[in-house]
C-alpha cells in the first residue's frame, strides 16, 4: 500500500508515503480537489526527527480504522515544514491566534478556501478519531459557521507584522544608554546556577550569547563576558552535547541541560560552532576548542554529503526509543573500559543504576577536567589523554549500534549557517580543514541548488527543489561575505550581492520596510508573512538588516545602509521592550552604536595579517584583503602597500581611513569601544 507521497524527495514524507492515509503533497492537484469536491482540508505538518510525530504516524496514521475517517471526509496533506516553512508559519501563526499551543507534529483543519477553523498538535488516538468524527459532522450540518470561523482568523493571519506590534519603519537615533537597558533586561533573567535563560526547557538560544558575547568585549566588560562563558561552559558540560561524537541535541528537557531531546539539527550545530569557535577566540579556554573540533568531526563523519552539501539532522529515536544510540548502562561501560570507571563515573555522573530513566546512564560532565585530575592525582593533559582514547573505545562500540534515522536533504539556509561556524572556527585555529569545507559547501550551493538563476530551498539525489525562502538567502549571503573576507575572493562578494538584489528586488516591501519570508511573487498563499523575531535560528529580516549594513561596507552602496538603518529603527522599541527575542537586532543595534571598521589591508602579506585579525577576534569590523593593489570592491579601491610592497592596514569609518599601519597591535590600538 502506497500513497501519492512515494514521489516525494523528503525524507519525513517518505515516512509517510506507505500510509493507509491518502496523502497528498502540498501542491495544486489536493488545493483543487478540495475545491471541487467541496471538502475540508486536513494538513498534518512535521519533520523527521520529530519524535511526536513518530508517535502519532504509529498510533494514527497507519491505523486502518482512522485512516478511512481521514479519507472519507477530508483531503489530506502531508508537509514537510522545514522544505515548506512558509506553510508551517501560516498555520502555525493560525494555530496560536486560536488560543491553542503550537508545536510539532502541527495539525491544523481549513476550509477548501485554505482557511483554517481549528488545529492542534499531537492527538492521541482516541482523540483524534473523536476530533475527526465531529470535525467531519460539523462540516457536513455548520459549514457555514465554520467558514465564518475561518474568514475571521484570515483576517487575523492577513494583518501584516508591523501592524500587529504597530512598528513604524523610520531612521531612528540609537544611544548607547539603550544598549545599557537591553543587557539589564536580559541579564536579569539568566540562570545564575546552571547557566541559559531561566526556563525550561532550555534551549542555547545562539543569538542572545553571540550578542552578549559582543557587547561584552566592546564594553570591556569581563563580569558580562565570564556569564557567557559560564552558560557556554554549562551547555558542553551537558547532556545535551554528544560527549563522544560531538556535536549538540535541539534543547535539554530540564533546567540543567541534562537530558536532551536527543535530535540534532545542522542550524543549530552550525551556529553554535559559530560561538563556541569565538568563546574560544576571546578566552583561549581548551574546553572551547574541544566543542569545536569534536563537532566539526561529526559533521564530517556523520553529515557531510559526497558532493559537499551537510544533511539536515539526526532523529532523537533509534529503534523506536528515543536516545537510545546515545545513553549507557552501567555494566556496559564497566565491561568496555573497567579501570577507566573510577574517575569516568565521577566525570560523568554515571551511576549502577542509571542516572536517568530505564536504568540508562546520559554522559554528563558534572566537574570540571582539572578538579576530576586533582582528585584522582593525574595531570590534566593526562586526564584529558585518557579520556580521548575512552571516547574512541566508546564510539568505536556505539557505532557498531543501529544508527538513529537520518534526514538526509540538504537546505541551503540551514547549509550556509553551518558554512559560517565552519569559518569562524577557521578563524580560531588556523586549520585550512575547516575552511576548505565551508568553501566547497558554498561552491556546491553555489553550482548545485541556483537553477536558471534562482537559489532553492532543498536539494535531494541530483535535483534542487522548492524555491528558497528569505531564510535561505540570508544565511548563504552572510555566509559569503564571509566567505569574501577569509579567502579574498572578490566572486564571493559578487555572490552574496547578486542575492541580496534578488531579494530586494522579489521579496522586499516597500509599503513597510521588511522583507516577506516568502516571495509573494512565487506563489500565491493566503497570507505573506514576514518574520521580525529571533528564536532558535535568528529572524531573516534581522539577518538580512546585518547583511545589507555589512555589503554597503564591501560595495559603498548607500542604498544598503539605508534600508538596514530603517529597519532598525523599526525594530528599536521593540528590542528595548523584550530583547529575549530580539538579539540578533540587538547586535545589529550595537554595530550602529559603536562604528563598524571597514579593515582593507593591501601589500605582500596580506593574507597573513587578515588572518592574524580573524584569530584575535574583534567583533563589528568588515575586513577585505589583497597581496597587491586591486580594484576588485570598492573597499579595497585606492589602497596601496608601503614603499617595499609589504602590506598596509588601513582602518576606516564611514569610508574616512585613519593613518595606515603595518601591524596588528596598530591597526587594534584604532578600533573603537563602546564608551
Amino acid at each position: 500500500m502506497s500513497n501519492r507521497l512515494l514521489h516525494s524527495q523528503s525524507p519525513y514524507l517518505l515516512q509517510h508515503a506507505h500510509n493507509p492515509v491518502d496523502w497528498f503533497p502540498w501542491g495544486p492537484e489536493a488545493l483543487r480537489k478540495a475545491e471541487v469536491e467541496n471538502m475540508p482540508i486536513l494538513v498534518s505538518i512535521g519533520y523527521s526527527a520529530c519524535h511526536w510525530c513518530h508517535v502519532m504516524e504509529r498510533e494514527s496514521f497507519e491505523d486502518q480504522v482512522t485512516a478511512n475517517l481521514m479519507n472519507e471526509h477530508f483531503v489530506c496533506i502531508k508537509i514537510d515544514r522545514e522544505e515548506r516553512p512558509d506553510i508551517d508559519n501560516i498555520y502555525m501563526d493560525a494555530v496560536q491566534a486560536m488560543g491553542l499551543q503550537g508545536g510539532w507534529p502541527l495539525n491544523v483543519f481549513l476550509m477548501p478556501n485554505q482557511k483554517p477553523f481549528y488545529g492542534g498538535t499531537y492527538f492521541p488516538n482516541l482523540k483524534w478519531k473523536q476530533l475527526l468524527a465531529n470535525i467531519a459532522d460539523a462540516f457536513a450540518k455548520h459549514e457555514d459557521q465554520l467558514a465564518e470561523s475561518a474568514e475571521g482568523f484570515g483576517r487575523s493571519l492577513s494583518r501584516s507584522e508591523t501592524e500587529k506590534y504597530g512598528i513604524v519603519v523610520n531612521k531612528s537615533e540609537f544611544d548607547p544608554d539603550d544598549l545599557g537597558e537591553v543587557i539589564a533586561k536580559l541579564t536579569a533573567q539568566f540562570d545564575p546556577e546552571w547557566g541559559g535563560m531561566n526556563r525550561i526547557p532550555k534551549f542555547p538560544m545562539p543569538a542572545i550569547w553571540n550578542f552578549l558575547l559582543d557587547y561584552s568585549l566592546l564594553s570591556k566588560n569581563p563580569e558580562l563576558k565570564e556569564k557567557v562563558f559560564f552558560t557556554l561552559r554549562k551547555i558542553g558540560m551537558g547532556g545535551i552535547y554528544d560527549q563522544l561524537r560531538g556535536g549538540f541535541a535541539r534543547y535539554s528537557v530540564d533546567g540543567e541541560w541534562f537530558a536532551p531531546h536527543f535530535e540534532k539539527m545542522l542550524y543549530d550545530n552550525g551556529q553554535l560552532l559559530e560561538l563556541y569557535a569565538k568563546a574560544y577566540q576571546a578566552s583561549r579556554d581548551p574546553f572551547f576548542l574541544e566543542k569545536v573540533t569534536e563537532t566539526i568531526n561529526w559533521l564530517e563523519a556523520e553529515m557531510l554529503q559526497e558532493e559537499g552539501g551537510f544533511h539536515s539532522a539526526q532523529d532523537a529515536d533509534s529503534e523506536g526509543v528515543e536516545g537510545k544510540f546515545y545513553t549507557w548502562t552501567y555494566a556496559e561501560l564497566q565491561a568496555l573500559v573497567p579501570d577507566e570507571m573510577p574517575w569516568l563515573s565521577k566525570l560523568y555522573n554515571l551511576k549502577p543504576g542509571g542516572n536517568w530513566e530505564e536504568g540508562v546512564n546520559i554522559l554528563f560532565q558534572s566537574e570540571s577536567y582539572a578538579d576530576i585530575a586533582s582528585e584522582f592525582n593525574l595531570g590534566e593533559k593526562e586526564l584529558v589523554q585518557k579520556l580521548n582514547e575512552v571516547k574512541a573505545k566508546l564510539l568505536q562500540t556505539r557505532n557498531q549500534r543501529i544508527f538513529p534515522g537520518k534526514d538526509d536533504k540538504i537546505l541551503a539556509g540551514w547549509n550556509g549557517l553551518m558554512s559560517a561556524g565552519l569559518i569562524q572556527a577557521f578563524y580560531a585555529t588556523g586549520e585550512k580543514r575547516m575552511l576548505d569545507l565551508a568553501l566547497r559547501n558554498l561552491e556546491f550551493i553555489r553550482e548545485k541548488m541556483i537553477v536558471n538563476g534562482l537559489l532553492h530551498r532543498s536539494y535531494k539525489n541530483g535535483t534542487a527543489y522548492t524555491p528558497a525562502f528569505l531564510e535561505d538567502y540570508a544565511a548563504v549571503i552572510h555566509a559569503a561575505l564571509m566567505a569574501f573576507e577569509a579567502s579574498g575572493k572578490a566572486s564571493w562578494l559578487s555572490f552574496a550581492k547578486e542575492l541580496a538584489d534578488f531579494c530586494l528586488d522579489q521579496f522586499y516591501d516597500e509599503s513597510d520596510g521588511f522583507f516577506f519570508f516568502n516571495n509573494p511573487k512565487a506563489e500565491k498563499l493566503i497570507a505573506n508573512k514576514k518574520e521580525l523575531f529571533d528564536n532558535v535560528i535568528p529572524a531573516s529580516n534581522s539577518v538580512m538588516a546585518r547583511n545589507l549594513h555589512r555589503l554597503s561596507l564591501f560595495t559603498y552602496k548607500e542604498n544598503y545602509s539605508q534600508i538596514a538603518s530603517k529597519m532598525l529603527g523599526g525594530m528599536k522599541d521593540l528590542v528595548l521592550k523584550e530583547p529575549g527575542f530580539l538579539c540578533n537586532w540587538a547586535n545589529f543595534l550595537l554595530e550602529s552604536i559603536v562604528p563598524t571598521a571597514e579593515i582593507a589591508i593591501v601589500g605582500d602579506g596580506a593574507e597573513l595579517l587578515a588572518n592574524e585579525f580573524h584569530h584575535a577576534y574583534f567583533p563589528n569590523q568588515v575586513i577585505s584583503w589583497s597581496e597587491f593593489p586591486t580594484e576588485t570592491a570598492p573597499i579595497l579601491q585606492g589602497k596601496t602597500a608601503d614603499s617595499t610592497g609589504n602590506a598596509l592596514i588601513y582602518v576606516c569609518f564611514d569610508h574616512a581611513c585613519r593613518k595606515p599601519v603595518s601591524t596588528l597591535a596598530e591597526a587594534a590600538s584604532q578600533l573603537p569601544y563602546l564608551a
